[in-house]
């Protein structure tokens, strides 16, 4: 049992990590909708590498406030977590999101700097808040699948992860995780 959570944790930081160093913050307009409506439809491991660039570019757009000043309390928080000072970057990010609440991506880094401590009911919180903000926001969904997971839950992780993969079904660390909670929960078999 310790072994697989610790499998879990590292697996969970790792996704973490690579949604939340680039990750989303705002309702997309324009141009940027059309790009998730195209990342959708990319399915095959031919369409990977373009599948990641365009999911970068929609990450890259969603760390945009519209405001220097909450763009600088973003780059602060993602700092403080890349530096494991979780306290620090709850800080600045708190201020984030009360200064700018409609912001997805300040509840995002939020909710990974709260399941990096550990406190997986406040990321969870973070984690609606964002969906809310931005439905189809890829990383907070793999987030809730990892969270959900390592709670127990194998089905409402299947569930998130499979949001996901609608969104960003060339993802590979979402697939395997839904090949993995298919198999745990009888949805599928080897």
């Amino acid at each position: 049992m310790v072994d697989l959570r610790v499998t879990l944790k590292a697996l969970s930081v790792a996704i973490l990590c690579i949604y939340a160093t680039s990750s989303p913050g705002q309702v997309l307009e324009g141009d940027a909708d059309a790009l998730l409506n195209r990342l959708g439809t990319l399915t095959s491991e031919a369409d990977a590498a373009e599948a990641a660039r365009l999911a970068a570019e929609i990450q890259e757009r969603w760390t945009h406030s519209g405001s220097p000043t909450m763009d600088l309390l973003l780059r602060r928080g993602q700092e403080a977590i890349a530096a494991g000072d979780y306290p620090r970057a709850i800080a600045h990010l708190t201020a984030l999101t009360d200064h700018a609440p409609r912001f997805a991506e300040g509840w995002n880094q939020r909710a990974t700097a709260f399941f990096l401590q550990e406190r997986y009911g406040e990321a969870l919180s973070d984690i609606e808040q964002v969906l809310i903000l931005e439905p189809r926001h890829f990383g907070a969904m793999a987030g809730l699948g990892i969270i959900l997971e390592g709670l127990g839950d194998t089905k409402g992780a299947l569930r998130a992860f499979e949001a996901a993969a609608q969104v960003y079904p060339a993802e590979p660390n979402v697939q395997g995780a839904i090949e993995r909670l298919q198999q745990q929960t009888g949805e599928r078999t080897l």
